[in-house]
């Protein structure tokens, strides 16, 4: 998992497990069909994320609200994703017992 860190900001690797059990929370529900959960995941991931950039970064200036954007997207995708890819090693491993 140290290549997570590559991509992942290290403070935002606390959405990966927050988002499996947001995720884990909707499957139980069912008022969502699952082939939807990685949207829905990847849209709190992304909002969640700019919540945290917007309480620890500076906006003053159309740079800073472009580069704003751009990372709130990109890691909270790259969250998303890393959130459904332990959901999935999660599912093999239980097939495998």
């Amino acid at each position: 998992m140290d290549y997570l860190k590559e991509f992942i900001k290290p403070e935002l690797l606390v959405l990966i497990p927050v988002l499996y059990f947001i995720g884990e929370a909707i499957k139980k529900s069912k008022a969502v069909k699952n082939a939807r959960i990685p949207f829905i995941l990847g849209c709190i991931a992304i909002l969640l994320t700019g919540l945290y950039l917007l309480a620890t970064t500076e906006i003053n200036d159309f740079r800073a609200i472009a580069t704003y954007l751009f990372t709130a997207i990109t890691q909270g995708v790259l969250c998303a994703a890393a959130s459904v890819y332990v959901n999935q090693l999660l599912k093999q491993r239980k097939k495998e017992e």
